[in-house]
């Protein structure tokens, strides 16, 4: 017997775009089955904001042209996109599980696997910065750059929330434990408080304001703030961007090595 027409069938590889787009949205979705994992991303930062301006305001602006709620504003900001809100909680799980296993065991390109998740993560850091430019607007903060300053503005908050995920998926994909992942957000406090954060940095002294000066989130904060308050002041942003992408680097190197250590294990 002869098969006449019969055809080889085989699945069409949809390249590392679709790859990336299939893993960011089946994150996405998990963000909207559990949603109150990112709850405290919207309350966090608007419960600071709202204390810090209203305990410090009056007190930072007597005598000065300083603008507190601008001032605050990066901060709360920043308290958004930072933190256990990343994907990286979803990954340990699919490590677990073994559905992670069963991923790399298909045609999915092994980067898109975490690539995806941070496309995930980059829509939630936009989402959650949302309420608090909306609560800054309300309260009178203006951006002398303009609508295209509020871009800039919500794409360098971005871009520090992506490198700080980075580490968060390293941890994931190294230990595959809970627990270890959410307690990444600890790295993230003395970055966060031993900066400007609640002074300009000229009026910090002493180890303080020594240990301000190497902190990358104190170049942020300053990127941020001129956004705001001063305008396109390049210097500044890029000082900002710089200290940023050193962050990325490293984070993202560390995520590669621990994506690499974990696919090899298979």
């Amino acid at each position: 017997m002869t098969a006449i027409g019969l055809t080889q069938v085989q699945a069409r590889n949809g390249g590392f775009a679709s790859d990336v787009s299939a893993i960011s949205r089946r994150a996405l979705r998990s963000v909207l089955r559990d949603p109150e994992s990112v709850i405290p991303g919207f309350i966090i930062p608007l419960f600071f904001f709202t204390v810090n301006t209203g305990a410090l305001q009056n007190f930072v602006e007597a005598g000065g042209t300083l603008d507190y709620k601008a001032f605050q504003l990066p901060v709360a900001i920043i308290m958004a996109v930072t933190g256990p809100l990343s994907r990286a909680l979803t990954l340990v799980e699919d490590v677990r599980s073994g559905y992670f296993d069963r991923l790399v065991m298909t045609p999915v390109r092994r980067l898109a696997l975490l690539m995806g998740m941070m496309v995930a993560d980059i829509a939630l850091v936009i989402a959650l910065s949302v309420p608090v430019l909306i609560l800054g607007y309300a309260v009178g903060v203006r951006f002398e750059t303009g609508v295209t300053g509020v871009v800039a503005f919500v794409a360098l908050a971005a871009y520090w929330g992506l490198g700080f995920a980075g580490f968060s998926y390293a941890i994931a994909l190294k230990t595959a434990s809970a627990a270890a992942v959410s307690s990444s957000f600890m790295v993230f406090l003395p970055m966060m408080f031993l900066t400007p954060m609640f002074l300009p940095l000229e009026a910090m002294t002493g180890w303080m304001a020594t240990v301000a000066q190497y902190n990358p989130v104190t170049y942020l904060l300053g990127s941020l703030r001129s956004i705001i308050t001063v305008g396109w002041e390049i210097d500044e942003i890029l000082k900002g961007l710089l200290s940023v992408s050193v962050v990325v680097i490293v984070s993202m190197t560390m995520a590669l090595l621990a994506l690499k250590g974990r696919v090899s294990r298979q």
